[in-house]
């Protein structure tokens, strides 16, 4: 989901060189899966955290356009956000940590629904980080590191993806509201605590929402 949330977990790789003990205490507040990835990249965080913030930049203006359905949680926007942050990681610093900060991403979003807390206005679930996966795997496909394939170039291949069905979204009405496989609106409430549901994954040219 919201990627937002990582970037701010990498934020205390920026001024590393000034204030130690405040970054120390930055650290200690990771979450886990992020605190290991840091570790384990110690000179790729900060390339991270610049395009984790470039990422969420600019899927809000794509959101503000009529190019997709300007859903950030879960809909068409949501998977452009995914692909295009693991597009441009993989040209900084390759396939391999780009994919393992994606995993990293997941896993924090499983910690946030143990504890309850919202990302994107929803708790997460299972259906959300299965659909972030798979998009995050289609943006690693349309680029290779070094690559200098401008960003207006990635947008586009990204937005071709989705119009394309390449990517992943969940299903929903032109209300909104979360459906299962065979067209039966879900009640928010059935959603409440629960890791597995029966919310839908469909093709990212499958949406339901209007576009205008």
């Amino acid at each position: 989901m919201k990627i937002r949330k990582t970037c701010m977990l990498l934020l205390f790789v920026v001024s590393v060189a000034t204030n130690a003990q405040s970054n120390f205490n930055k650290f200690l507040k990771l979450s886990g899966p992020t605190k290991k990835w840091v570790l384990l990249h110690p000179f790729k965080a900060k390339k991270a955290l610049i395009i984790s913030s470039e990422a969420q930049r600019v899927s809000d203006s794509i959101a503000k356009t009529n190019g997709l359905d300007k859903d950030a949680a879960g809909g068409q926007v949501d998977a452009f956000r995914h692909a295009y942050w693991m597009a441009r990681l993989r040209q900084e610093i390759g396939k391999c940590a780009a994919r393992s900060l994606g995993k990293a991403h997941e896993k924090e979003n499983y910690g946030t629904f143990k504890k309850n807390k919202l990302e994107d206005g929803v708790v997460p679930d299972k259906i959300s980080s299965t659909m972030d996966l798979h998009n995050n795997e289609e943006g690693l496909k349309l680029t290779i590191k070094g690559s200098k394939t401008p960003k207006k170039g990635l947008i586009y291949k990204i937005i071709n993806a989705i119009a394309q069905g390449k990517m992943k979204i969940i299903k929903k009405d032109q209300e909104g509201n979360f459906l299962t496989c065979d067209e039966k609106i879900i009640r928010l409430e059935s959603l409440k605590g629960k890791w597995e549901n029966n919310k839908c994954l469909v093709s990212s040219n499958k949406t339901y929402l209007k576009l205008f």
